[in-house]
């Protein structure tokens, strides 16, 4: 990681980008949840060696480590299918806002600073997770797993994000919660921050500027020049 103030000193940062899952909302959560009702069906165990593998990954690739490591007969798109729809029938029981966030939005939005949010989780998913909160209108666009045909660690979702802000990548600060997350951010050049939830402590984040403690940590603020 790079000195934060050398960082601070750079082209001021224009957009944020936010990552969604774990890190706008408890979303690791309630996939811990899923999985282990899906491997429940099946006679497995989730453990958090899995999760670890599978987190900020898009889905195919994901299930994939799912199935090669339990030696399942489904295919990734049954199990995706079968995963989003355990998703849909619980999240609205189990979702909650990661500490800071609104804060955070309320100011950006006083500040006139442009947000938008890339995930690597489908249309589908997102909308219900932003649906709970009323949050989808607030941000000027939202992009998916849809939207892109790589998804993180490779940098496209990020380089996409950049164009359609009309920004180059360095003036954006992106909030990600995972190792892969933060490799995709930075690998477009992006100012990336670090944001782990209890899931992701352990991951490697030498790609990100800086770890912070929380959406509400103020090395965020200051680095966007927010008082």
């Amino acid at each position: 990681m790079i000195d934060c103030d050398k960082a601070f000193s750079a082209e001021p940062l224009r957009a944020v980008v936010f990552d969604m899952d774990g890190l706008m909302f408890n979303t690791e959560d309630v996939y811990t949840l899923v999985g282990s009702e899906l491997l429940r069906r099946r006679g497995k165990v989730f453990d958090m060696e899995l999760k670890r593998a599978m987190m900020g990954l898009p889905a195919r690739p994901s299930f994939e480590i799912m199935i090669a490591r339990h030696h399942l007969p489904e295919t990734p798109e049954q199990l995706i299918a079968e995963s989003n729809c355990i998703f849909l029938e619980i999240v609205h029981r189990h979702i909650a806002p990661m500490p800071g966030l609104f804060d955070l939005l309320d100011r950006l939005e006083a500040a006139s600073i442009p947000k938008a949010i890339a995930t690597s989780t489908c249309r589908e998913l997102a909308d219900a997770c932003l649906g709970a909160f009323a949050l989808r209108p607030r941000f000027r666009f939202v992009l998916t797993a849809e939207d892109i045909t790589h998804g993180k660690p490779h940098p496209e979702i990020y380089l996409k994000a950049a164009e359609r802000l009309g920004l180059p990548p360095a003036r954006l600060l992106v909030l990600e919660d995972s190792e892969n997350g933060c490799r995709a951010a930075a690998a477009a050049g992006a100012f990336t921050v670090a944001v782990p939830g209890q899931h992701s402590r352990d991951h490697d984040f030498s790609t990100a500027e800086f770890r912070a403690e929380s959406l509400a940590d103020p090395r965020i603020a200051a680095a966007l020049g927010l008082t």
